[in-house]
């Protein structure tokens, strides 16, 4: 605990923005599919898979334009195994 003055730190309110609530909630996700990959590989990369498949739907089949390198490749494969793959072509 650090003393600002008369204030302790835990006397400070912070407001968290929506930008950095939603990163919170991301790195607690990547932290639990972490979990599960130290336990079971083949089950974190199913869940991996099915995210990669809603957030393309989600965004209308437009998810992998926001990839690139591997992690590109990665939602191309999650996406033709699924049959999800007819999306908009990659722009490489």
């Amino acid at each position: 605990m650090t003393t600002f003055g008369n204030l302790e730190d835990t006397d400070i309110d912070v407001a968290i923005d929506e930008q950095e609530a939603g990163e919170r909630r991301s790195m607690e996700l990547a932290t639990r599919i972490r979990l599960v990959a130290a336990e079971d590989p083949e089950l974190a990369q199913d869940l991996v898979d099915e995210l990669i498949v809603a957030l393309d739907r989600a965004m209308g089949g437009t998810f992998r334009e926001y990839l690139d390198g591997d992690a590109r490749d990665v939602a191309e494969r999650a996406l033709t195994e699924t049959g999800s793959g007819n999306s908009p072509a990659r722009n490489s």
